[in-house]
């Protein structure tokens, strides 16, 4: 009988996929991943207005904790949907996951740019907000696994880091361009224009990324026969994963722990907390954002550049206790002396150590599971992650915020998260430079 291992070979039919370039399979891959980040930016940094218009009842404390509860609500239905199409990806193909994802991820941003506010049909509005991210979630829940499965899968073993870290790249791109139409909308348009309709805006315009994305992944050819025999069913897949693979599984999700808590309060909660603590105005706080989201997309694939060059672990491991060591030390300085300058200086510090290790961590996961059940045990583990410690982040530390008083929570969530996930390093192989 083969083994895991032996099974999960290199690709062996590469000649029989259509000729793409590198730059081209990264765009088709990271296009969905990039959608979904670009609608969350947009949602966290309107979320204290998305709490006045569809949370009218509720106190302006209420209405941001509501607001930012029904974004982490989305995250909810993540490891279902990493359950389900990561189950596609290994039996169908990733292309195949990767379109029902897209589809389904353009359905729930359509649904909020169109859905009219409490002023307007009652409770019926934030119940629809709240399916709409439910949706969301699910799409997304397997996108960002099987999409980095993939990178990892087509990718030289010498350069995997590289081009796997464009899927965290997309990231910071999708946070700029979402955080750049945020801020043009709060400058250019007036309160009652912005509350009105300009919102709706970026939401509506996100659905045209679907057709554009499900036409750029038809080129790069399927993969439904270059997959090895999996499990008998998704039962006996899924079977594989939890005992089989169990010990990855968990390794993976302390990993994910640490690099989702910092993304969503670094790139996303930053303009909230601004605007609400530091009492920026809404425009300047929205530049930190589009600061943080340039630096992503230039400082994650040098992280994976470093991690293809110096290896996985140690980039990481690096990256991951500056940021944790100097998060509290950030938090301090804007609180007690909060300028324009102070603020963007500290967002740009902590995105660029944030950056370099999701650059490093994101080829490291993929490389924890043999490929027959890569795209389930990626998609699961970090769904479950992002959906706990990601999703929710702004609602605990805005939570903590309010019981303790104390303005730097959001810096000890980090840490508490990122000293958990250095625990996994020292067990998990280095395997940059072997095919998987």
């Amino acid at each position: 009988m083969k083994s895991p291992t032996m099974r999960s070979a290199p690709l062996a039919t590469a000649a029989s996929r259509p000729a793409i370039s590198t730059r081209n399979l990264i765009i088709a891959t990271t296009i969905g991943n990039a959608f979904e980040f670009f609608d969350l930016t947009v949602y966290s940094f309107f979320a204290i207005l998305l709490g006045k218009l569809f949370f009218p009842l509720a106190s302006a404390q209420q209405q941001l904790l509501l607001s930012v509860g029904t974004f982490g609500v989305g995250f909810v239905a993540r490891p279902l949907g990493g359950v389900m199409f990561g189950v596609i990806a290994d039996r169908y193909g990733r292309i195949t996951a990767m379109n029902l994802t897209l589809l389904a991820m353009a359905l729930g941003t359509g649904l909020i740019g169109l859905t009219p506010t409490y002023a307007h049909i009652g409770i019926a509005a934030p119940i629809v907000i709240l399916i709409a991210r439910l949706l969301q979630g699910f799409s997304a829940g397997g996108e960002v696994g099987v999409a980095t499965t993939l990178l990892a899968e087509r990718a030289s073993a010498s350069r995997r880091g590289f081009i796997t870290s464009w899927q965290f790249a997309s990231q910071g791109a999708a946070a700029l361009a979402g955080s750049l139409v945020g801020f043009l909308l709060s400058h250019f348009l007036d309160r009652g224009s912005l509350e009105s309709w300009g919102w709706r805006l970026p939401f509506l315009a996100g659905i045209l990324i679907a057709p554009l994305g499900l036409y750029l992944r038809s080129r790069i050819g399927d993969d439904a026969h270059e997959l090895p025999e999996p499990a008998q069913g998704s039962h006996g897949l899924l079977k594989t994963v939890f005992t089989r693979d169990g010990r990855q599984l968990l390794f993976a999700l302390m990993l994910v722990i640490g690099g989702t808590s910092a993304h969503f309060i670094v790139l996303y909660y930053m303009s909230t907390y601004a605007i609400k603590y530091l009492h920026l105005p809404m425009d300047t706080a929205m530049w930190s954002g589009v600061l943080a989201g340039a630096v992503m997309l230039v400082m994650s694939p040098i992280g994976g550049m470093w991690s293809d060059r110096y290896g996985r672990k140690r980039v990481t491991f690096v990256s991951r206790v500056l940021l944790t060591v100097l998060i509290l030390p950030g938090f301090l300085v804007i609180t007690h002396q909060p300028s324009i300058l102070t603020f963007n200086l500290v967002v740009c510090v902590l995105a660029a150590l944030h950056s370099i290790n999701a650059g490093a961590t994101g080829p490291l996961l993929p490389e924890l599971f043999p490929r027959s059940t890569r795209a389930t045990g990626l998609s699961l583990s970090y769904a479950a992650g992002v959906s706990i410690f990601g999703g929710f982040a702004q609602f605990i530390v805005t939570w903590l915020i309010g019981i303790t008083g104390d303005p730097t929570a959001p810096a000890w969530y980090v840490i508490v998260c990122g000293a958990l996930s250095l625990v996994p390093l020292a067990f998990v192989a280095e395997r940059a430079r072997e095919a998987i």
